[in-house]
């Protein structure tokens, strides 16, 4: 049954109950909305909570990446915990390891850093996995870092920082959220909680002819009457994990409006799971829930 048909039958039952007992639903409804003020305020002290603790983590945050990139390389260390007991079972590779697999198996004993610590992040959450495109693959290896920045009590930003590569300038990629928490007064019934007011990324500076986001084709063109032939060039968009940068600030159709929440599901995923928790992804202590494809093509190991 359609929401509205069944919002619509409950309505009708609420008004053929008597008007004393309709009455008391109305105090309870107006205890409802103090109830959902009082929770909107929970939410304004947990972004300052958020604030304050980011500032302790950041330290911690810093040399993590200069683990990462290499600018470190630390004394042996015996671990903190202790491993749980997987049991073994036999199983066939997926492809979406065997590409990290590949990638580790290259990687030399000297070398520094730990690399592909991002790119391999991102493919082992369903979320941003099935962002990532073939092409993305070289550009994200020089990812180095991912790192939050509250602007103020209502945003924040998400900062992707990367070494030089081939194809933009950039050092830093942005994407900024702005959060609201208040219950609007008339809708309050529908107050769930923080939620997006806004998003905006930022201008990728491509290099010359690296643009992973558009494909450049050449069409041709006859006149009719000389039948001579021009070439003209056509940008085609293309599917690509920098796409997410590149967001429609106000949106005002459905689609956009789409494109906005999934944004903030990501972006609140990669704040609230991703940036404080990036090694237990990398290393598998957590486990996202991606569905494996029975239709996908399985690759035995080499």
């Amino acid at each position: 049954m359609d929401w509205l048909v069944r919002r619509q039958y409950l309505r009708e039952m609420v008004k053929a109950l008597p008007a004393s007992v309709q009455n008391r639903l109305v105090v309870l409804k107006n205890l409802q909305v103090e109830t959902l003020k009082i929770e909107a305020e929970f939410y304004e002290e947990v972004k300052k909570l958020e604030q304050k603790y980011q500032l302790k983590y950041q330290p911690l945050f810093d040399k993590r990446k200069e683990v990462v990139v290499g600018t470190v390389d630390p004394a042996v260390e015996k671990p903190n915990w202790t491993d749980p007991e997987d049991p073994l079972t036999e199983f066939k590779w997926k492809s979406h390891f065997i590409k990290s697999l590949k990638i580790f198996k290259s990687i030399r004993q000297d070398t520094t850093g730990i690399p592909a610590f991002w790119l391999t992040i991102f493919r082992n959450v369903a979320i941003l996995s099935q962002m990532i495109e073939s092409c993305d693959v070289p550009a994200l290896l020089k990812l180095t870092d991912v790192a939050i920045k509250y602007d103020d009590g209502h945003s924040y930003t998400l900062e992707f920082h990367f070494d030089k590569n081939a194809f933009f300038s950039n050092t830093v990629l942005t994407k900024r959220y702005v959060v609201k928490s208040s219950v609007d007064p008339d809708s309050p019934f529908a107050f769930e909680g923080p939620e997006i007011a806004s998003c905006s990324g930022c201008e990728i500076n491509w290099k010359k002819k690296m643009d992973l986001t558009v494909h450049s084709t050449m069409k041709t063109q006859k006149h009719k009457e000389r039948g001579t032939v021009r070439y003209t060039s056509e940008q085609v968009p293309m599917d690509t994990f920098f796409n997410f940068f590149n967001t429609p600030e106000d949106p005002v159709d459905v689609e956009s409006r789409q494109i906005l929440a999934a944004d903030f599901e990501i972006g609140h995923f990669l704040r609230s799971q991703i940036i404080p928790k990036a090694v237990l992804y990398f290393t598998g202590d957590i486990v996202d829930g991606m569905d494996d494809d029975d239709s996908e093509e399985e690759e035995e190991e080499d």
